[in-house]
């Protein structure tokens, strides 16, 4: 199967992030970027197709320069070769899918996964948005999946249970925790990813159509407060969470 991968470079989610000094952006000196931990989910399914019924596995990327490096990490891990965009990584999810599609339309694949979300943003939008630009079916969110002879099952987690859904190939599908457990970079593949292909690829962004106004931080979490010791403290605590709390 002729499998595309679509991923995402990503603050580290162990970063301390803060605002830029425009108050718009984040500041990105001494953030360390990685590969979108939900699109490794998704390039270790694709592998693991790949494994057992043949083909190649692709990534793409729609990104700055530096976003490079979280494909060579996807090389590492074993997919076969990428795709660069070289734009602007302030678009937004609408933008972003039409981008993607934009630069794959010569292509031909067999399967498109991707992850559920971007940690960065947790829009959660693209992957629906770029099947609905390429006019293929989508199922999000998926925790199992079986590849058929044309066709593909896909189980998703709701509340009280489980939903199953099959769907022709090709398809757009957004992998969910669960999913798999993605495997490490070996040093052979390390050292193999410096020689696959990255291929930039042309594309005319779609113009954003949302702007960020403003960025801040959350609200400082209040203080805890002492309302009394012992039994003596129960009436105005239970008081307390009836009229100001308001959780009884």
């Amino acid at each position: 199967m002729n499998i595309l991968v679509c991923v995402k470079h990503v603050p580290d989610t162990e970063t301390a992030v803060k605002i830029g000094a425009d108050g718009k952006s984040i500041q990105t000196q001494d953030v360390n970027f990685i590969l979108n931990p939900y699109d490794e989910f998704a390039l270790e399914e694709a592998l693991k197709i790949k494994e057992a019924k043949g083909g190649e596995v692709t990534l793409i990327t729609a990104g700055p320069e530096e976003a490079k490096k979280s494909l060579r990490t996807g090389l590492a891990m074993g997919a076969d070769k990428a795709m660069h965009i070289l734009c602007d990584e302030s678009h937004d999810s609408l933008a972003l899918a039409f981008c993607l599609a934009e630069g794959i339309k010569d292509e031909s694949f067999d399967l498109i996964l991707c992850g559920k979300q971007a940690m960065d943003e947790d829009n959660a939008q693209v992957p629906i948005m770029l099947a609905d630009k390429l006019g293929l079916p989508n199922i999000s969110a998926v925790i199992k999946l079986e590849i058929g002879d044309g066709t593909a099952t896909a189980h998703r987690e709701f509340e009280g249970g489980t939903e199953v859904v099959e769907t022709s190939l090709p398809a757009v599908i957004s992998a969910h925790k669960g999913l798999n457990e993605p495997r490490y970079a070996s040093l052979k593949g390390i050292m193999m990813a410096k020689k696959k292909e990255i291929k930039d690829v042309s594309c005319t962004c779609a113009e954003s159509g949302l702007e960020i106004l403003d960025m801040a931080y959350p609200p400082s979490r209040a203080g805890g407060r002492i309302v009394g010791e012992g039994t003596d403290a129960v009436p105005e605590l239970v008081k307390l969470l009836r009229e100001e709390a308001k959780v009884i």
